[in-house]
């Protein structure tokens, strides 16, 4: 299966950089799906802006850690429609990255655009076209080496920024902002999943989905065969889904560093067992 996002190379010196795709890369995708499902990131799903409220319900002011005894009237008390200056206020709480409040404060409809990131994943799919306002700068690149092409690092390196921000989520508060924000979770889940699914199991198999992509050491190498565009080499990662995919092309270092918030995150949140695929 090729990633429609990966161009063909241009006639360049072997090793030269390729020219930036002319669409969003399918990673951006998976970079803030996975951010998401650490803490809330998802909220970010960029696409057409929802309309603003004339009278959004005003977000209580947060000094500490929201109480994870409000998950049973937070949710009902402010509609899913008027609920992104309580989303912005307990996950800009989850940390100090500049980026994390940028990217809070670049869209709406935050807690709708989490669902359907999340449930994207637990799919195997992502929701790349939405995710526009996280793409990297430059290009993809590859270098060749003896007549084979692999990854370039710059191209790894685009992506610390996405990964710093997750490792620095406090874990803890993040698993108490998720238990107060999760009435919101559940009602818009419901606007877009079939009857008797539940926003928990989605989430759970989402973060397993993450966990189980093979992350090997060393170069990736890739093929690139005219009129398709680049695929991997080897046919084990080449039949990954998409996400999982997406999560590789960050380049090893960056997605260990996500996996393993992930597994601290999928203890704290106490969320079912996966379900088989």
């Amino acid at each position: 299966m090729s990633d429609p996002n990966w161009q063909p190379p241009s006639e360049a010196p072997s090793g030269a950089p390729k020219p930036a795709p002319s669409r969003t890369p399918l990673i951006v995708g998976v970079v803030v799906s996975v951010v998401v499902l650490g803490a809330g990131l998802a909220y970010l799903w960029m696409g057409p802006k929802a309309p603003v409220p004339q009278q959004p319900a005003p977000a209580p002011p947060v000094a500490s850690a929201p109480d994870a005894s409000t998950e049973d009237t937070s949710g009902s008390e402010v509609p899913v429609a008027q609920s992104d200056a309580r989303v912005r206020d307990l996950v800009g709480l989850l940390s100090s990255q500049p980026e994390l409040q940028r990217w809070l404060s670049s869209t709406e409809d935050l807690v709708r655009r989490f669902t359907s990131a999340v449930s994207n994943i637990a799919e195997g799919e992502s929701p790349r076209a939405a995710l526009s306002f996280m793409a990297p700068t430059g290009g993809f690149q590859t270098v060749e080496r003896e007549g084979r092409l692999f990854i370039r690092p710059e191209s790894f390196s685009r992506y610390d920024a996405a990964a710093r921000v997750l490792a620095s989520l406090d874990t803890q508060t993040s698993a108490i902002t998720y238990q107060a924000l999760k009435p919101l979770f559940q009602g818009a889940f419901r606007e877009i999943s079939r009857p008797g699914q539940g926003f928990d199991q989605t989430l759970s198999n989402a973060i397993q989905l993450m966990l189980d992509t093979p992350v090997s050491e060393g170069d990736l190498e890739v093929v690139d065969s005219p009129g398709v565009n680049f695929t991997f080499a080897a046919p084990e990662l080449e039949g990954l889904r998409p996400a999982q995919k997406h999560l590789l092309r960050m380049g090893p270092s960056n997605a260990r560093a996500i996996q393993e918030k992930l597994r601290e995150l999928q203890k704290a949140l106490l969320l079912p067992a996966a379900t088989p695929r």
